[in-house]
């Protein structure tokens, strides 16, 4: 059984960047440098991707290889099984409603 995560929103380490890219590139680097804030300030968390959930990050880029689940959304459910979390903050609800967490059927999907 996945749970919810009260607190601050936990961001694996690989989404850091792909976010502050596609921030940058689509508001500026104003919005960047916020984005950026909101981690020094705690407001988000990052959470460091262990080796074992790069295994599971290979298994899942490989099962869903025709979506195709990259290695950033397939870091968010392999951080979000370790911690065993239930839900997902993303806009990318394509994927995140496709792919089956290990220890549930579905995540929930914010916003």
């Amino acid at each position: 059984m996945l749970e919810t995560h009260p607190g601050p929103l936990i961001v694996p380490t690989l989404v850091l960047t792909e976010v502050a890219y596609l921030v940058a590139s689509r508001l500026g680097w104003q919005a960047e440098a916020r984005l950026l804030g909101d981690f020094a300030l705690g407001n988000f968390t990052l959470e460091p991707v262990h080796p074992g959930d790069l295994m599971r990050i290979v298994e899942l880029v490989a099962q869903y290889h025709d979506l195709p689940l990259g290695t950033v959304d397939a870091s968010v459910v392999a951080v979000a099984e370790r911690l065993n979390l239930a839900q997902i903050a993303t806009i990318d609800r394509r994927h995140f409603s496709i792919v089956r967490p290990a220890r549930a059927d579905v995540f929930t999907l914010l916003p």
